[in-house]
């Protein structure tokens, strides 16, 4: 989880914290900032709701639904995603 400095965060910071967001893993403080960082910024505000809609159209899929290869696949794309 990416904690966040006391002052306003910035849009790139914002779609880092969607995951955890959604997922009710953020601090008090870092969802209160994110929230707020929302409110204000159209565009996160759409990438927001985009990623609930897609999680509404794909329902959710644990780790056991994948196979072994499609994890890897999975996780070198992060990491080739994080390194940029």
């Amino acid at each position: 989880m990416l904690l966040l400095r006391p002052k306003d965060i910035a849009c790139r910071q914002a779609v880092e914290l969607v995951t955890d967001y959604l997922e009710g893993t953020l601090s008090r403080g870092d969802r209160r900032r994110f929230e707020f960082h929302i409110r204000g910024c159209p565009n996160c505000s759409a990438y927001l709701e985009q990623i609930r809609m897609t999680i509404q159209a794909t329902g959710t899929v644990g780790e056991d639904d994948l196979t072994p290869e499609a994890r890897d696949d999975l996780v070198n794309l992060y990491r080739r995603w994080k390194s940029k």
